[in-house]
């Protein structure tokens, strides 16, 4: 090995002894799902002037920012202030110099930092830019005030021109919005025909559906934080408006409580770091609020604290609003918006995603990068626990099933071990076992984004998306809810699928209404063959399987139904 290049990978070795303890299940599997801010890379943002760094050329800068945005962002932040990953602000690279910076870049690091030089990923001299790039003050991405949010609202269909009553003969109940991740799409699939409803336009990248509480109006948001209003009555359910609320989001979601049906919708941009509260029959902008703030452990200044999930309260009018980098749960009263009242409650950093208990009065969010699960009291709005578990807990919304032993559980996988963690959710009926880990469940391996069960099934089903191991990802764990010791059966959903190109992979089991079939997707690549397979949930025999070419990139589904109670 060459003189230069040992001293390099000692320099990157060095570097990567000082990421933070968080930092090291940051950057592995999850890191993949986590965003990577590029709906940012084409954002105009002004080239920082005359400065100690390198001199780049306005074609070197509007290059790396797009790698940069790319491939960096989500685990360093826009403004490059540290998220899960570290810090890589001028007062550091700098003292660093090009060649750790270089290193870095080229070799990773066994803490989990990719080696996009030596993979492949960036070329020599795209590394040579990145480092050269990092030695420069960031480019702030533009902020997204009222005015801007505005600019974009548009009413395509005004309420006084919608049907008065349900226009279709569609079993609403049984419908299922199928995120079709990199063609901007949402696929609306019947539960009984398996036929395809339509297909509409959305947002880049679909991070999730919600269902208005009158089952009426579907609300999905892209990553690109462009929401669409859906209405389902319509005679062929289609968008009557939609808006965007930042430059980069994850979350929407819309007032359940008694009395405040379809009043309000709320989303959470990543950038800039607010949530948004609006009409929920318009999409209309009421209030903007800034997550900027204190983190919730050293109460330092964090400023690009990203709105990771919000849910909907069922005992008052409060959205559930989680804050990732300061790690704060804000319960916000949407009662009065004028007078808008927030109880900020002190969890953990890096809070990601989570659900309910099956009472629905508790709330369970991973702080994914601290290996801990929050718990929320939504009734009395206040923290009841803190649950160790394994490595990067991912839930999605997680899983509720009755243990032989325990009783009611909450379940969730992780990105980083092979694990299913089972807390205790009954602080009734099994006091000793209320808000701790009861026991956990080996599965296939690392890489899980999502597991669910249904009250009416006896399975536990758990992904392995992002799993290396290419049979593993494309292949599902079914646990026995009612013998746990057994190990599970796997079935081989990507070879039920008959998809002979590409390397698909399984993603998140979704149940139809009746809780009797599972729908699968098995997501491949945007020129590839998807599809979704259909399982018969009691038998966990192939039953049906969904092929179209409009199916591109099939990950997220979203029953109505289940959606709209929060079943899982």
């Amino acid at each position: 090995m060459k003189i230069a290049t040992v001293m390099m990978v000692a320099l990157a070795a060095t570097w990567a002894g000082t990421v933070r303890a968080e930092e090291k299940s940051a950057h592995g599997a999850g890191a993949k799902y986590e965003t990577s801010g590029d709906v940012l890379k084409g954002a105009p943002m002004q080239q920082p002037g005359a400065q100690p760094g390198p001199v780049l050329t306005a074609a070197e800068f509007d290059k790396a920012k797009q790698i940069y945005f790319e491939r960096c962002a989500g685990c360093h932040g826009v403004l490059r202030k540290g998220a899960t990953g570290k810090p890589l602000t001028t007062d550091i690279t700098r003292e660093r110099g090009f060649d750790a910076l270089k290193a870095f870049i080229t070799y990773g690091s066994a803490a989990g930092m990719p080696n996009w030089g030596t993979s492949g990923q960036l070329t020599e001299a795209e590394v040579d830019l990145m480092a050269n790039y990092l030695l420069n003050e960031p480019p702030q991405p533009p902020e997204f005030g009222m005015e801007q949010i505005q600019a974009t609202w548009k009413v395509l269909i005004p309420e006084d021109r919608r049907p008065k009553k349900k226009m279709n003969t569609l079993t609403l109940d049984n419908l299922f919005s199928v995120t079709l991740r990199d063609s901007g799409e949402i696929a609306l699939i019947d539960g009984a025909t398996k036929e395809i409803v339509s297909i509409l336009k959305t947002g880049y990248a679909v991070h999730i559906s919600r269902t208005s509480a009158s089952g009426r109006y579907l609300y999905v948001i892209g990553r690109d934080a462009k929401i669409n209003l859906i209405d389902l009555w319509m005679e062929k359910p289609d968008t009557v408006a939609e808006i965007k609320i930042g430059m980069e989001a994850r979350s929407v979601e819309t007032s359940k409580y008694k009395g405040y049906e379809d009043k309000y919708a709320i989303a959470g941009a990543y950038w800039p770091p607010q949530f948004v509260i609006m009409d929920g029959n318009t999409l209309e902008p009421k209030k903007i609020v800034s997550t900027r703030g204190m983190t919730s452990d050293k109460q330092d200044y964090h400023p690009e604290p990203r709105v990771a999930s919000i849910l909907a309260s069922h005992f008052k009018p409060e959205f559930v609003v989680n804050v990732k980098e300061t790690g704060h749960i804000l319960m916000v009263d949407y009662s009065d918006i004028k007078n808008l009242r927030i109880t900020t409650i002190e969890a953990e950093r890096f809070l990601h995603d989570g659900g309910f208990d099956a009472s629905q009065r508790y709330f369970l969010v991973a702080a994914n990068a601290r290996n801990k699960i929050a718990v929320v009291d939504t009734k009395d709005s206040k923290l009841v626990g803190m649950v160790e578990v394994g490595s990067t807990p991912h839930p999605g919304r997680g899983a509720n099933f009755i243990h032989p032993k325990f009783g009611p559980v909450w379940a969730t996988g992780h990105l980083g071990d092979d694990t299913i963690a089972m807390i205790g959710t009954d602080p009734k009926g099994h006091p000793k076992q209320a808000w701790t880990k009861v026991g956990s469940l080996t599965g296939q391996g690392g890489g899980s984004l999502f597991l669910k069960t249904h009250p009416k099934s006896k399975n536990l089903w758990v992904d392995t998306t992002l799993n290396p191991d290419l049979d593993v990802a494309s292949s599902i764990a079914v646990f026995d809810i009612n013998n746990l010791d057994k190990a599970p059966e796997v079935l081989p959903i990507g070879k039920w699928a008959g998809i002979k190109d590409g390397a698909p992979r399984v993603v998140q089991p979704e149940y139809n209404k009746a809780g009797d079939e599972v729908w699968i997707s098995v997501w491949n690549a945007k020129d590839k063959v998807s599809a979704i397979v259909v399982i018969d949930d009691k038998t966990r025999k192939l039953k049906s399987v969904i092929k179209d070419p409009r199916l591109i990139t099939p990950t997220g589904k979203f029953n109505i139904y289940n959606t709209l109670h929060d079943v899982y």
